[in-house]
């Protein structure tokens, strides 16, 4: 029984359990019709649990690697460095496909929903094959170009072939989730994530140290518990992608190549390139600026990453809620309701990263050291934490805002933001506070304090001028 057809379900008050379950289980509730409360209830909590999972990837990850050393954790930074550029790509392609998905959804236009995501993921495999060559051929050169240690350039190169040649998992494991959360399935993505993660979890420490007649890979059995638990996750998406859900299926007619809908898809996900993009280019700045300090740097702010992006997945999930309510809800001619879904799920957001942000003013060395005893890396991250502690509610109407851009399609608002903030602030103020005024890694946490709290602040001004509404996809 979803709940939709729970006693009391229909007027949204349904009891808490029968909800929880629905959200878990998957409902066919138009969310453009039931109460918005329940709405973004439904949406939020599978969307919010796919999102932790997708970080327990990394967290899992750092926490075995860590026992290997600084260098085996700066490894691990360097090449998720360059994966962001895939990840830039495969985000973008994400926020247009949901878009594209949830417009076509709100429409009452389920078959071209599923044309929709066919033409996604021919993107996505095509997209991935640069990436694919350039990690399997060029590793030790792309590490050298970051400025990896001894140790990494030796020990590290394989994890890199296998991070980067294997990228199409990762490149298909966002788009069709993104089909998914499009169409308003977000269990199915979180049912995805759950089944990908066990998987990881179990072998992360089997390859990484070896057991019995299983050889230890070290860095690189990390790369290859995490591609392995992708790969089977993609599997798991295609069946239910085929067999179909509450919302969308695919059909075997469908599996066909459309210039028209393919284009319309590349064109909305340019500027979702493009703003992460400019955003993962920031970053590998920073990486950059850090890797010439130590490798103590590096993996203090690698670990401390790892800890922000865990501990904000529930706002992210919340956020991608708003995204799906905004599109399918454009898409019924339902603009007021669009914009009163971001307001709520940002009070939200401000609400969780609240307390997110004692916990790091008050326990970041706490934090640190559940992944590492090294004193020197504890000490790092632990700074960084406590500053991002003093903005977080602010990242909080920021995640909101952007989703509602990315959600009605105009992808292009969001990138010429973070060109200025990003481009031409971040990167220029990172360099001139760590490099030019010596203050080190000190000075790289406090530029991105200063430009993602600006950047947080006027795209929540822009959002509420409402220009968005009009966007077309």
């Amino acid at each position: 029984m979803t709940a939709q057809h729970a006693p009391g379900a229909a007027a949204g008050q349904g009891p808490v359990w029968a909800e929880l379950r629905a959200a878990l289980r998957g409902t066919n509730a138009d969310y453009t019709k039931i109460p918005l409360k329940r709405a973004v209830f439904l949406l939020a909590v599978p969307m919010v649990l796919e999102l932790v999972l997708e970080s327990t990837f990394a967290v899992v990850d750092i926490f075995f690697v860590a026992r290997l050393g600084s260098s085996a954790v700066a490894t691990v930074g360097l090449t998720e460095t360059l994966l962001f550029l895939l990840y830039a790509i495969g985000i973008g392609l994400a926020m247009a496909v949901t878009a594209v998905v949830a417009r076509r959804v709100g429409e009452g236009k389920p078959g071209e929903a599923a044309v929709t995501a066919v033409q996604a993921i021919w993107i996505a495999a095509l997209a991935s094959l640069p990436f694919a060559v350039a990690g399997i051929v060029f590793a030790e050169e792309l590490l050298r170009l970051m400025g990896a240690d001894a140790w990494t350039l030796v020990h590290g190169y394989a994890y890199m072939q296998w991070a980067l040649g294997s990228n199409a998992v990762i490149m298909l494991l966002f788009t069709i989730n993104a089909v998914f959360r499009g169409a308003g399935d977000a269990a199915a993505a979180m049912r995805v994530l759950w089944f990908a993660n066990a998987l990881n979890i179990a072998l992360d420490p089997l390859l990484i140290f070896g057991l019995g007649p299983v050889p230890a890979f070290g860095v690189e059995g990390a790369a290859m518990a995490t591609t392995i638990g992708r790969g089977a996750g993609v599997l798991l998406q295609f069946w239910i992608l085929f067999r179909g859900g509450p919302h969308l299926r695919v059909l075997r007619s469908q599996l066909v190549w459309h210039a028209g809908i393919l284009w319309n898809i590349v064109r909305t996900s340019l500027g979702g390139i493009g703003q992460m993009i400019v955003a993962m280019t920031s970053w590998i700045f920073l990486m950059r600026i850090l890797a010439d300090i130590g490798s103590a740097a590096v993996a203090g702010a690698t670990i401390a990453v790892r800890i922000m992006m865990f501990t904000m997945m529930p706002a992210w999930g919340m956020s991608n809620a708003a995204a799906t309510l905004v599109g399918q809800n454009l898409g019924a001619g339902e603009p007021g309701r669009a914009e009163a879904s971001v307001w709520r799920i940002g009070a939200y957001n401000m609400a969780y990263l609240l307390g997110v942000s004692v916990l790091f003013f008050a326990l970041p060395r706490e934090f640190m050291g559940v992944f590492t005893a090294d004193s020197a890396v504890v000490a790092i991250g632990a700074e960084w934490l406590r500053i991002l502690s003093y903005s977080l509610f602010v990242y909080g109407w920021w995640m909101a805002a952007v989703q509602a851009f990315n959600g009605a399609g105009d992808t292009v608002t969001p990138t010429w933001i973070n060109v200025v903030f990003f481009g031409l602030i971040q990167i220029p103020l990172a360099w001139l506070l760590a490099v030019a005024l010596g203050r080190q890694h000190t000075g790289v946490f406090w530029s991105v304090f200063i430009s993602e709290t600006a950047v947080g602040l006027f795209t929540l001004w822009l959002f509420s001028r409402g220009r968005w509404k009009q966007a077309r996809v």
